[in-house]
């Protein structure tokens, strides 16, 4: 018979989806549980997929490469979507959509499936890569297809005994992985109620740590990609988990969201994201060090856009080849190490230096060994003033009955209004 290969999460979506594509589309079903650090039991939701049954299930650890070729990547493009969100999901989509693709192949799998719902964004970021990977394979995605509501979907699962751990009393939509913790639906949907405290897993009240002293880390990077901690050189993910755990205890990392997402309607999203919070305040400490002002400010704008391409879901696109190109080579001389201090719901940048840096103290100092040439001031103010003065006399003075510079004329100051044309100044 042929296969489907379904993307599983062992979340009530996917698992009700086993069933019901059998049902539907009479295919067996290969499950494939994608480790991108989910905390989780991989082996128990493999587990659980067979015992609802699929045919298979696969796990993948796709931690390292989640790491080293979406996390970094990201993080040294300073990819926040509308400057709130560090694209956890997001950036977790196309690997599993390569995956996907990768275990098809290797199953002889006609099709592939997903769990995304029909107004969501994670659909166009699987189909998108999936069909730019494998424009043969079919596509199937049982939650935009069978129009159930979660109660409906739970009730299915009742009836056919699928074991699943949401209930009505507990229905949020959660996806997490290393980068981050996205929660959403139940009262979250309500953009004026305070998320509940249930709603946190990863991140302590902040307001309930007075006594919590402050806690110092040295972060150091190499082009732009965090390699050690505290001088200690340790892999990728052992050190993002290392400062979700640290400044989840700070409560850093708590991000309430009015998201526009892609299908064009606005979402409330909580998300709990310490570590990405965290690397992200660092390396921006760092490039302002080692960057220069043009460079930064134009930055700023591929920024923006390499986050906006992650979160429509164009990972695999000429765009994103251009974009890459353009951070990488932003981040040649991003190298060095930057001191956070974390405390209640803060992380505070304390320090940075760099065998690159282009702060040159002997110019900003203003004590002895000031090497700055005050006198050449004069004459760049001069000339960085001289478009505006000309046109100013050309055009804004006239425009308002002043032939000559009255600004400061002795009897009162004037005050330049463009409403008014030709008024006396008030004495």
């Amino acid at each position: 018979m042929a296969s489907v290969v379904l993307a599983y999460s062992g979340g009530l979506d996917t698992s009700v989806a086993i069933r019901w594509i059998k049902e539907k589309y009479d295919l067996d079903v290969i499950a494939v549980t994608i480790d991108v650090g989910n905390e989780r039991n991989m082996q128990e939701i493999a587990d659980r997929a067979t015992q609802i049954g699929a045919i298979k299930s696969i796990i993948v650890d796709g931690r390292e490469d989640f790491v080293r070729y979406f996390v970094w990547p990201a993080l040294q493009a300073g990819a926040i979507y509308e400057g709130q969100y560090p694209l956890a999901t997001a950036l977790a989509r196309p690997l599993i959509a390569r995956l996907l693709v990768e275990v098809a192949r290797q199953e002889g799998a006609v099709a592939v499936a997903h769990g995304c719902t029909g107004k969501g964004n994670d659909q166009v970021r699987f189909d998108v890569s999936i069909n730019t990977l494998a424009p043969d394979l079919k596509i199937i995605a049982p939650v935009r297809e069978w129009s159930m509501t979660r109660d409906n979907e739970i009730a299915y699962a009742a009836e056919h005994n699928i074991p699943i751990k949401v209930t009505n009393a507990s229905p949020y939509s959660v996806d997490q992985n290393l980068w981050g913790r996205s929660i959403e639906c139940g009262v979250l949907e309500d953009p004026w109620a305070e998320p509940p405290a249930d709603v946190f897993a990863w991140t302590d009240d902040p307001d309930t740590m007075d006594a919590l002293e402050p806690k110092y880390y040295e972060i150091s990077f190499q082009n732009g990609i965090p390699v050690a901690l505290d001088g200690e050189e340790i892999p990728g993910y052992v050190l993002i988990e290392t400062l979700n755990s640290e400044a989840g205890k700070y409560g850093i990392g708590r991000i309430d969201h009015i998201e526009n997402r892609l299908v064009g309607i606005k979402s409330r999203e909580i998300y709990e994201a310490p570590a990405a919070v965290v690397l992200h305040t660092a390396h921006s400490a760092l490039e302002s060090l080692t960057l220069s002002r043009e460079q930064i400010r134009f930055k700023e704008t591929i920024s923006s856009e390499y986050a906006r391409l992650i979160y429509n879901g164009q990972w695999y696109s000429a765009l994103h080849q251009d974009l890459a190109a353009y951070v990488q080579s932003t981040q040649r001389f991003v190298s060095g190490t930057v001191r956070v201090k974390l405390s209640r719901g803060r992380c505070q940048i304390v320090g940075r230096k760099s065998d690159h840096s282009l702060y040159d103290h002997a110019l900003a100092t203003y004590d002895s060994g000031d090497q700055f040439d005050h006198n050449a001031a004069l004459g760049f103010i001069k000339l960085w003033a001289l478009p505006l003065s000309t046109q100013a006399q050309a055009q804004l003075l006239p425009s308002i009955g002043f032939e000559g510079n009255l600004l400061n004329s002795g009897e009162g100051k004037v005050q330049i209004s463009s409403n008014h044309k030709n008024e006396t100044p008030a004495k």
